[in-house]
């Protein structure tokens, strides 16, 4: 299963019982998509307040010391390309990051778990954990 960025910045916002989702996943493998890696460290980047800036380094360190991050070659690019393709032509694209972390799940047979439903339900094909009963 792959958490999408929204999952992780709820997590670190404790918007989401991180904790609770994670015990009820014990038995499958979780990862993160190599462009979620990316997003949560450029919100590091940007982060204006020294404060903050720390808070965040310390979180997303943290996660990427225990997350594996699913790399994006080219069978993640194969299958990007033929669902961009598809989403297109339906009038039903999505964000450009949310469409390599759906290829990269699709490209791998894993499940999103995500916040941002709306966009991820357009993606044929695409399995989606439940995770509203561990928001806060």
């Amino acid at each position: 299963m792959i958490f999408d960025t929204s999952i992780l910045i709820a997590a670190e916002r404790r918007v989401v019982r991180f904790e609770p989702l994670l015990e009820t996943l014990a038995d499958e493998p979780v990862g993160i998509a190599a462009i979620t890696a990316a997003e949560l460290l450029h919100g590091c980047q940007r982060a204006r307040e020294a404060g903050t800036r720390v808070r965040r380094w310390a979180f997303v360190e943290a996660l990427l010391e225990v997350l594996p991050v699913l790399p994006f070659g080219l069978i993640e690019a194969r299958r990007h390309a033929e669902l961009w393709s598809e989403l297109l032509r339906a009038a039903t694209l999505i964000g450009p990051h949310n469409l390599m972390i759906g290829a990269t799940a699709l490209a791998g047979g894993h499940a999103v778990a995500t916040l941002n439903r709306h966009e991820f339900e357009r993606v044929p094909g695409l399995r989606l954990v439940a995770v509203e009963r561990f928001v806060a």
